[in-house]
């Protein structure tokens, strides 16, 4: 694999290195004091950078009228499945990672077991594949490759994508649906809950189908950044050039916890409406890449 960044402005070099520091910091004091075997053994093997800053296609205008910033993609490679739960041991890296002064980029990031990898790039899982063909290692323990990628067929391919939309995009579409319902009845944190379904499962029902990857994650923003990542006419879905937006986005993104838990948790009739109309929109998009996708696959069946 890769492993030179040069390719970047040195701001980034900085902030990425930045990155890893904080990663290895966070996870080495996640694991102090340990007992398990598991835990004294664990250990972090790679740390991949790969999408829009891995390809050199990053976007960084966030004075535009779109005001769109690509954000950096990154997978941890750690030695043990147990050490990839986020609750447990990576949620102080992200916290860190979203406040400190020297990461003027949002970060997204995804943590698997060598083995989980490995595993994924034998069945030809083109979400890994992609990062293992474009991917550039910005840390690693030891020098011992990935496996080689096994690529699908195209038929399998097809199969496995069509699949992923015809479940999952239909019931994007029906969160929408309810979510407009509870809204009329004035259960607005119910109405916030069944909207953060919908755009999680409308970026979930694109990932899959174009990677035949889902990360296990409820985070909006995060899952955004991936979607965007392969294809930035999603960016369309949200316009960022207003503070409002960007809050009421982020108020719905906190609402799959607080809008269900929280007394404290408020979100406006206007900020629903508006979340509302770019759902629908984002539906739109996202219908449109996979079908245009689905249609690719299918002719190389066919031929």
């Amino acid at each position: 694999m890769k492993s030179s960044i040069d390719h970047l402005p040195e701001r980034k070099q900085r902030e990425l290195a930045r990155i890893v520091e904080i990663l290895l910091e966070e996870f080495d004091d996640a694991l102090k004091d340990a007992t398990a075997d598991f835990k004294k053994k664990g250990r972090i093997l790679k740390v991949i950078l790969f999408g829009s800053y891995a390809r050199n296609d990053w976007v960084d205008e966030p004075h535009t009228m779109k005001g769109y910033r690509s954000d950096y993609d990154l997978l941890v490679v750690v030695n043990n499945r147990k050490l990839t739960d986020f609750a447990t041991y990576w949620y102080k890296a992200a916290d860190r990672l979203l406040h400190d002064r020297g990461v003027k980029t949002q970060v997204g990031f995804i943590v698997h077991s060598r083995r989980e990898v490995n595993t994924a790039l034998r069945e030809g899982q083109y979400f890994f594949s992609d990062i293992r063909r474009e991917g550039i290692v910005l840390y690693e323990l030891d020098d011992e490759p990935l496996a080689e990628p096994r690529p699908m067929t195209a038929a399998d391919e097809y199969k496995v994508a069509n699949e992923h939309f015809a479940t999952r995009f239909p019931a994007s579409m029906g969160f929408l649906d309810t979510s407009s319902y509870a809204l009329s009845k004035t259960r607005k944190n119910e109405a916030a809950f069944l909207l953060h379904q919908s755009v999680e499962h409308a970026y979930s029902a694109l990932l899959l189908t174009l990677t035949n990857y889902g990360p296990p994650s409820h985070n909006l923003n995060f899952l955004r950044t991936l979607a965007e990542g392969r294809d930035r006419r999603l960016a369309e879905a949200w316009p960022r050039d207003q503070q409002r937006y960007r809050a009421w986005f982020n108020t719905v993104n906190e609402a799959y916890v607080k809008a269900r838990y929280s007394e404290h948790y408020e979100i406006s009739e206007e900020a629903l409406r508006w979340i509302g109309d770019r759902t629908a929109i984002l539906h739109e998009l996202v219908e449109a890449i996979c079908r245009e996708y689905l249609a690719k696959l299918k002719d190389a069946v066919g031929n």
